[in-house]
């Protein structure tokens, strides 16, 4: 389960959604997937890393660092740190949808 701390919209529109997602200490995302959108994320604070499967890849975003997820890569989001991390999350959106993953 994602323990975000705060969630700040910057712009949610049929074609886009924007906001700055702030995880708390050692908090992640679950694994998962989107089937249309695709995940610009940007790190703001040191102690964020990006998982990716298929192939296998471990990300450590540093502020003003960013990756681009296609649709069908399963990913997550990660705040290594004993602090709370902020990171922005551009999503260009289809149909959103949210497929959690083991």
């Amino acid at each position: 389960m994602t323990d975000f701390k705060d969630v700040e919209w910057l712009a949610r529109t049929a074609d886009v959604q924007v906001r700055v997602n702030t995880l708390a200490p050692h908090a992640s995302t679950p694994w998962h997937y989107h089937s249309e959108v695709k995940d610009d994320v940007f790190g703001l604070e040191d102690g964020l890393e990006v998982g990716l499967r298929d192939p296998e890849e471990v990300l450590v975003l540093r502020p003003g660092a960013r990756v681009q997820i296609l649709p069908g890569r399963v990913h997550r989001v990660a705040n290594t740190s004993a602090r709370p991390v902020r990171y922005l999350l551009v999503q260009a959106t289809g149909r959103y949808d949210f497929n959690a993953v083991s």
